[in-house]
């Protein structure tokens, strides 16, 4: 038994590491076995994760993998209930944007080089989530930064190559500043592990000498705040919106995004600790920087017309919830971050989802377009509505789950003057999210002057069900998340769960 479970993390990470390998062998015209290949492993892979659920939040068991890599350091992979969390979320979301990207790209050319590049990606990122030291989180961390310019230039228009080349500067300039930090920590700490609380050779460290932990600290959360796109590390994150909408939903819901934001939990809850990271006086810096991006990103969505700029300065203010929950001393605001990290996956691939649907079935890119779809896409705009009230932070969605753990955190804290912030974030919310809203259903629908011409004289016209049941899905997991938020196993449950053991 304990074998078997050593060997968990090995083959998960080959779930998603076959299917490209086998898919970069086929030929172009083998579609059905591509999709068969893609949704079997996506659907095992959930299957795999979902079992692993009880056994490791009521055993406290990480099933762990050791591989010898470099002179006194291994590639460590460990299954916690961080990384669960991480990585069933990513397996849920693989498998439906798989569904997606199959609707999205029929009849079109490469698809061999996006899946097979799609496939490599969630790989990268399930490696990060069961890296069980920087070094390891270091190798898929690069990893992902390679794989996904692929995804980004796809199109491979000059906007989309720009775009891409501007993706890889940034992603691979943070890589740099984790590498940095990482043999800087080895030469003068010896390999450190993640462990919950922080690491104890960081402590020692810190105690010696506060002044390299302190610059380690900012080396890395510069390094993961580059893919977490905080302030001033965000500008790649709306010019890479020319991708492809499987790409921008997994960029946003799971992969790149999510990364550098799982990259800070990890540093300050298991590399350094909360209370270590607080005595440094770290924490009160990287809490003003969260702040000021949720307000700047809201801010820079309100004035965007293109509704995929728009989600993506949306992203960068709220993936900047993270950031903001993790750095109050509290366990409440904690909870509050690491639930968001699911909480705004859901919420965020649905609208990006429906913003690829209104592209592709009526050539409507611009939110001053989008006057009465309700009318037109009745599933498309119900589905968009529930993100954007989840993003608003509406109960009983998903998104008031998250902004009502970090308000209780902030008073739980001492920091009361946060709740100013989420006061305000939440009105610009409003301000960027219910005007679409109204546009779609309270406004007659505008003349359709875009998109394939057989579409425009047609009252109703929803998009092919691999594409329109995804958007569907995600809607109802982020209503199901919130109403259910109180029963065992919840994604708030194993959150607290895991905000818990950093303050034991």
């Amino acid at each position: 038994m304990q074998q078997l479970l050593t060997a968990v993390p090995l083959i998960l990470i080959a779930l998603s590491a076959a299917p490209a390998l086998i898919i970069f062998m086929l030929p172009e015209r083998a579609n059905r076995t591509r999709v068969t290949i893609n949704v079997a492993a996506a659907a095992l892979k959930v299957g795999l994760m979902a079992a692993m659920v009880p056994l490791i939040l009521r055993t406290d068991v990480a099933p762990e993998l050791r591989i010898p890599f470099l002179p006194g350091t291994d590639l460590v992979l460990r299954i916690d209930s961080l990384s669960l969390l991480f990585t069933l979320l990513s397996a849920l979301l693989w498998l439906v944007t798989t569904v997606y990207a199959i609707g999205y790209l029929a009849g079109r050319p490469n698809q061999r080089r996006f899946f097979g590049f799609f496939a490599l990606c969630v790989t990268a990122t399930v490696g990060i989530a069961f890296a069980g030291n920087l070094v390891t989180f270091l190798v898929f961390y690069e990893m992902l930064s390679l794989v996904t310019y692929p995804l980004v230039a796809h199109y491979g228009t000059s906007g989309a190559l720009a775009a891409a080349r501007v993706y890889l500067f940034y992603a691979l300039g943070g890589g740099l500043l984790v590498l940095a930090a990482t043999a800087w920590l080895t030469i003068v700490a010896g390999p450190v592990e993640f462990s919950p609380g922080g690491a104890e050779a960081v402590a020692a460290l810190a105690r010696d000498h506060p002044g390299v932990a302190i610059a380690i600290f900012g080396l890395l959360v510069a390094g993961f705040g580059v893919k977490a796109a905080l302030f001033p590390f965000h500008s790649w994150l709306p010019r890479a919106m020319v991708a492809p909408a499987p790409v921008s939903a997994l960029l946003h819901a799971v992969a790149v995004v999510k990364a550098g934001a799982f990259g800070l939990i990890r540093v300050i809850d298991d590399l350094y600790g909360v209370e270590l990271a607080a005595g440094l006086g770290v924490l009160t810096p990287l809490l003003v920087v969260a702040c000021f991006t949720v307000l700047y990103g809201s801010v820079r969505a309100l004035l965007q017309d293109d509704i995929k700029k728009r989600l993506a300065y949306s992203t960068v203010s709220q993936v900047s919830y993270i950031a903001l929950g993790l750095s109050m001393l509290s366990v409440v605001a904690t909870t509050g971050g690491v639930v968001h990290l699911v909480h705004q996956g859901l919420s965020k691939i649905t609208l990006f989802f429906c913003a690829g649907l209104v592209a592709e079935v009526w050539g409507i890119k611009k939110i001053s377009q989008l006057d009465g779809l309700g009318r037109r896409m009745p599933l498309t705009a119900a589905a968009f509505t529930a993100g954007a009230l989840s993003m608003i932070g509406i109960p009983p969605m998903a998104g008031f789950i998250s902004k009502w753990q970090l308000g209780a955190g902030a008073l739980d804290a001492g920091q009361p003057w946060v709740i100013g912030v989420l006061i305000g974030s939440a009105l610009l919310n409003a301000a960027y999210f219910l005007p679409v809203v109204v546009r779609m259903w309270f406004r007659p629908p505008a003349e359709i002057r875009e998109g394939p011409v057989e579409n425009r004289t047609r009252p109703v016209l929803e998009a092919p069900a691999t594409l329109l049941w995804p958007a569907v899905a995600t809607a109802c997991f982020a209503i199901a998340v919130g109403l259910f938020a109180g029963l065992p196993f919840s994604p708030l449950d194993v959150a607290g769960h895991i905000a818990e053991r950093v303050y034991r």
